[in-house]
């Protein structure tokens, strides 16, 4: 099993930044062969992709709505990936996931992703 952990999110005000952060462990958790995404999701939505990096790091892709303002990277002897995520909007509010996949293809389907992490709240207020 891989146990993803999320952590960084609050609230902050529009135009602030954060980072989150994804740590990843488990048993099974092999990072050279796995990508990693960061999907979110507001209430009465269904869940979106957000931005993935594959773990050699030469495959990233975003969501067009964050293209500029956010930047995923990963740290391989942390084990973590973060999303940095800047100029923030109100439409940014949701519940953040971490998830992985055991392919180092770039996927944005919410369903193709094997592990997830329990979330963290991201509030932005206008």
């Amino acid at each position: 099993q891989v146990q993803l952990v999320e952590s960084g999110g609050g609230l902050v005000p529009a135009g602030d930044s954060l980072r989150l952060s994804c740590a990843a462990s488990g048993r099974t958790f092999s990072p050279y062969s796995m990508t990693l995404g960061w999907f979110r999701q507001a209430p009465g939505t269904e869940r979106a992709f957000v931005a993935a990096i594959n773990w050699s790091g030469l495959k990233i892709s975003y969501a067009d709505s964050v293209k500029g303002r956010f930047t995923i990277s990963r740290d391989n002897a942390k084990n973590t990936v973060y999303l940095s995520m800047n100029s923030l909007k109100p439409e940014d509010t949701a519940n953040y996931y971490c998830a992985a996949r055991d392919d180092l293809n770039i996927a944005t389907l919410p369903v193709v992703y094997k592990y997830w992490g329990q979330g963290t709240q991201v509030t932005v207020s206008s």
